[in-house]
């Protein structure tokens, strides 16, 4: 196999585990800082809302990481017509899960404000 195949198969690899590492991380610092507020916030709502907008933070981010994925698989690694089809295909469904994802979480379309801070 030749040397620059493997390097962007490593590259996809990392990216993977990169976008697993982030809903992981999202997942434990929401937790975290969803603990830290217990006590000061009366309305737990509010903490339900705002361990929700942690969480799916961590999922937008982590979808941007496996579009780069299949982006460097596709381009480096087997740049076929047929790879770009299903990249482009991939691509599309992500695209839709992270709009309503930030739609689930704020309320708006994106090009509305985006994600409460």
């Amino acid at each position: 196999m030749e040397t620059g195949v493997i390097i962007f198969q490593y590259i996809t690899f990392a990216l993977e585990i990169a976008s697993s590492a982030v809903i992981v991380a999202a997942v434990i610092i929401s937790a975290v800082m969803t603990a830290a507020r217990w006590k000061k916030e009366k309305n737990k709502k509010n903490l339900y809302r705002y361990t929700r907008v942690m969480i799916g933070r961590g999922l937008l981010l982590s979808l941007e990481l496996l579009i780069a994925a299949d982006i460097v698989r596709t381009v480096g690694v087997e740049f076929t017509l047929r790879n770009i089809g299903l990249l482009g295909l991939v691509v599309v469904i992500r695209i839709i899960l992270g709009f309503s994802l930030e739609v689930e979480l704020t309320g708006k379309w994106p090009w509305h404000g985006g994600v409460e801070q």
